[in-house]
């Protein structure tokens, strides 16, 4: 387990004291009942670019703090234990970690500057099916005069209704499951051609389907080599793997302390049920299990910020998380009873929270296949 330092003590303690008092879980739920079709609330996010939130990752020459993705992983966690709806994931941490690894100096500066300040939803438009599959990426970009023009869809793409810039993986050559002959492009979200579609997803925030239609872009939209966007999608894709699973570690802790306390307070037969072995032993496990998981998140984030190989270590990070998650929400559900069933209760939105994330960008079984592969197995 990581020994933070006090700058990332202070950020922890920060982030966890606004979602407690600005973010509590009854802000997603009154999202939720807004029938908006909003996947976050647009102020939430203006405060996390004022708090600096949005710039942990960011270099300092573009408004940034340089604050490393442990610190970042912090803040998502603390998000985590109270479901908070918001960029902070797809922008912040996903399209910054792109444009930091291969964007050029007018990118960096168009980009950068404005998700550091909270001033633009940025976001990474990869899968084409509901199976998060990468390498099979078929969506066409073909060369036109100093440019490109693509064509295909995208769908599942976390706040692309809301984004003001698409990073889009498209197929430049090569065949669908081929890593070479991807290129990534930056795509004005309002780019004429792009058609976008709400997508309403269980957790109560959405995702958008969206469809490129003879949509031209210069060759200034290259983020890296044409031919080579593999070399920086998978990195980007490994930062994303390990900062959600430090916000699904955030939603599971979350999800064990509330059934925890219940246990300590509901009385059947005359007896805290607390008190029951058979609950003791499921506690037990979770929380053995929560401890395992948050080594695995720390181990990718630190490998992150230090350089070098983080495939294998994002992955287990992604797939501990996705059965951490899947156990505590359920037995959030199912220790609490017959209440735990209801809307009134807040352990609907944590189960559902969790299937989604689940879900998103590879579930357990894709990232144990990833890891054994990596292990040469």
């Amino acid at each position: 387990m990581a020994v933070l330092t006090e700058e990332q003590t202070m950020l922890r303690d920060a982030a966890k004291g606004w979602t407690t008092d600005s973010a509590p879980v009854g802000a997603l739920r009154k999202l939720r009942d807004s029938k908006s079709g909003a996947s976050f609330d647009p102020a939430a996010w203006s405060e996390m670019g004022q708090m600096g939130w949005a710039g942990v990752i960011v270099p300092e020459e573009h408004n940034g703090s340089a604050f490393g993705f442990l610190g970042l992983g912090l803040v998502l966690e603390e998000t985590g234990r109270t479901l908070v709806a918001s960029p902070l994931l797809s922008t912040a941490l996903i399209a910054a970690s792109a444009l930091n690894l291969a964007g050029t100096d007018a990118q960096k500066t168009a980009w950068l500057d404005k998700i550091a300040l909270g001033e633009a939803v940025a976001t990474l438009a990869v899968d084409e099916t509901s199976h998060h599959a990468p390498a099979r990426t078929a969506m066409a970009a073909t060369k036109a005069g100093d440019g490109f023009v693509l064509n295909g869809a995208k769908t599942f793409v976390i706040d692309g209704e809301a984004a003001d810039l698409l990073i889009v993986a498209a197929r430049t050559s090569g065949k669908p499951g081929d890593t070479d002959g991807l290129t990534l492009f930056l795509v004005p979200g309002d780019a004429s051609g792009v058609t976008r579609t709400h997508l309403a997803l269980a957790d109560s925030r959405g995702a958008a389907q969206i469809t490129f239609k003879d949509v031209s872009v210069g060759a200034d939209a290259v983020l890296g080599e044409v031919d080579k966007g593999w070399a920086v999608l998978e990195p980007t894709l490994d930062r994303a793997y390990a900062g959600l699973a430090a916000e699904m570690l955030g939603t599971a802790n979350a999800a064990f302390e509330i059934t925890l306390e219940y246990l300590k307070t509901r009385t059947q037969f005359g007896q805290l049920i607390g008190t029951f072995q058979a609950l003791q032993h499921r506690a037990a496990k979770l929380f053995t299990d929560l401890e395992t998981t948050r080594s695995c998140v720390e181990a990718a984030l630190e490998a992150i910020d230090a350089g070098g190989d983080t495939r294998a270590l994002a992955s287990l990070a992604k797939a501990k998380a996705c059965d951490v998650l899947h156990l505590a929400s359920n037995e959030m559900v199912q220790m609490h009873g017959g209440i735990g069933m209801t809307d009134a209760h807040d352990s609907g939105l944590y189960m559902k929270r969790a299937r989604v994330a689940e879900a998103l960008f590879g579930g357990a079984s894709f990232h144990r296949d990833r890891y054994a592969r990596l292990q040469g197995f």
